[in-house]
């Protein structure tokens, strides 16, 4: 039997993040969550690597643009997918991630995008 994939949810609004993480564990996901960057590279060290980050940019303590800064400066991390969700897109800052999704994003796109990154055949 196959795994769930699993996805890490980088995200400072606990409302949104709860709605997403709900979302997710309904389709089948398995979703560790944090509040900023600093939390998640925390997470990162503790637990199984994800297949995925979805990853917020406007955070406090550690943004986006800093969390992906320190993802791809470790080789243990580095090469997870990053989904990022943000209400201002990459236009404050350019930011290397498979995918930019701009907030209010659906969740059939949201969903779309996890399937995509982790392969799975939902």
């Amino acid at each position: 039997m196959r795994r769930a994939p699993n996805i890490l949810l980088i995200e400072d609004d606990s409302d949104l993040a709860d709605v997403i993480v709900e979302v997710l564990r309904t389709e089948g996901y398995r979703v560790a969550y944090a509040r900023d960057g600093k939390a998640a590279l925390e997470l990162l060290k503790e637990q199984e690597l994800p297949d995925l980050i979805l990853l917020d940019l406007m955070m406090p303590n550690m943004n986006g643009w800093e969390f992906r800064e320190a993802q791809m400066r470790d080789a243990r991390i580095a090469k997870i997918p990053v989904v990022v969700l943000s209400a201002t897109g990459e236009r404050a800052r350019p930011i290397d991630a498979a995918l930019v999704l701009r907030k209010p994003v659906t969740l059939e796109t949201l969903l779309r995008a996890a399937q995509e990154f982790t392969r799975t055949s939902k």
